[in-house]
């Protein structure tokens, strides 16, 4: 008999206690809001209804993401951790991760959602330096986050550490020392992304009025290029565009399971996912604002709003997209849809942009560095 195929499941907890300034998540003030409760029940009768779609699946792994869910309540965690486990039994290992802020405040609540199931913590250290974190809008000092990545080591299997770079005036020498700095922390998972001006943003409005100007093309290809150099000379491999891992079993199992194509059910306002369900491959979005989600789950059972079945192309597309920035890429059978042209592919091979051969479609070191250039180009 064949196992059932694997999905993951995402969990969107949109309060933070403030909003950082580049961040276009969909996230609202944590003011302790009565209806939190309420929330967090309604996620779990959202599983309850796309586990009912989905039918039997192998769980592979469940994310906590936000906003900032460790602002929750732990034992709310472990209630959606338990409830995930039931409706999507395994025999197989399944990875619990949870994104935090490294204040003082959430470091002492580590404990409490390690025993409710986390064993996995993604850290948003984003900077260890304070005018840095202070022009990212951060709430913790760099001393905090040294503090709380010691801890987190302490108390979860798994660390994961977050970084921001290509800030203004940023250099390649202080960025170095920055991430040798991180490395010493002890992560075995470092994910450094570069700052992107996301529309409607504080940092948009704040661009437009030329109040900074973030680093240009060249100069933040140069940030990149130390990024790749130094972690890989410290151990860390770039399995992913912007994730890097010390072996095969520190890659995140979550993030493969979208780069992969893997289904994955999102619960928790404005929480997307991807289901194979009888009228085939479908996007899920939920309803958005925190009240409209909890009404509707009571509603309907479920909290999403219109799904919609993707067709060959659209799936290829999306392969294409997400698997590209991955070190393994993605097999020339599952992007059929899209055409290719084997000549273009033979121009990419020649200028180092992607490997040859193997029944696979893989970009190069060198074609991940421009991969939006190159997926425009293949799909177009």
């Amino acid at each position: 008999m064949t196992d059932p195929a694997p999905i993951a499941v995402y969990i969107h907890w949109p309060y933070c206690s403030r909003i950082c300034p580049y961040c276009d998540f969909n996230v609202v003030r944590d003011r302790r809001q009565p209806e939190q409760a309420a929330l967090a029940a309604a996620i779990i009768r959202d599983l309850q209804g796309q586990a009912a779609l989905t039918g039997p699946r192998r769980l592979v792994s469940v994310f906590f993401g936000g906003g900032t869910p460790s602002l929750m309540d732990p034992d709310w965690a472990g209630r959606i951790i338990e409830a995930a486990r039931r409706l999507w039994p395994t025999d197989g290992p399944v990875e619990i991760s949870l994104e935090a802020n490294p204040t003082d405040a959430e470091a002492g609540r580590f404990a409490a959602f390690a025993a409710a199931g986390v064993q996995r913590l993604s850290l948003g250290v984003q900077s260890l330096d304070d005018a840095q974190l202070a022009f990212l809008g951060r709430n913790h000092s760099a001393a905090e986050a040294r503090r709380a990545a010691l801890v987190a080591g302490s108390v979860f299997p798994r660390l994961s550490i977050d970084l921001i770079y290509a800030l203004p005036d940023q250099t390649v020498g202080g960025w170095r020392k920055a991430l040798e700095e991180v490395i010493a922390l002890g992560a075995e998972h470092i994910s450094p992304y570069q700052l992107t001006i996301e529309a409607g943003t504080a940092f948009d409005r704040a661009v437009r009025r030329k109040t900074f100007a973030p680093p240009g093309p060249d100069a933040a290809a140069d940030l990149f290029e130390t990024t790749q150099t130094v972690l890989e000379a410290a151990g860390f491999g770039a399995y992913e565009v912007s994730n890097h891992a010390r072996g095969a079993a520190a890659q995140s199992v979550h993030n493969l399971a979208y780069w992969r194509g893997w289904d994955y059910a999102g619960a928790g306002p404005g929480a997307h996912g991807r289901l194979t369900m009888v009228t085939g491959r479908t996007a899920i979005a939920t309803e958005r604002r925190v009240a409209d989600y909890v009404s509707l789950v009571d509603q309907t059972g479920l909290g999403v709003r219109a799904p919609e079945t993707l067709d060959a192309r659209e799936q290829a597309v999306e392969r294409l997209l997400l698997g590209l920035r991955v070190h393994e890429g993605v097999p020339l059978t599952e992007l059929e849809a899209l055409e290719l042209d084997a000549r273009q592919i033979e121009g990419f091979v020649a200028d180092g942009l992607l490997l040859p051969g193997g029944g696979r479609l893989v970009a190069t070191a060198k074609g991940r560095a421009v991969l939006d250039r190159l997926t425009h180009d293949l799909i177009r």
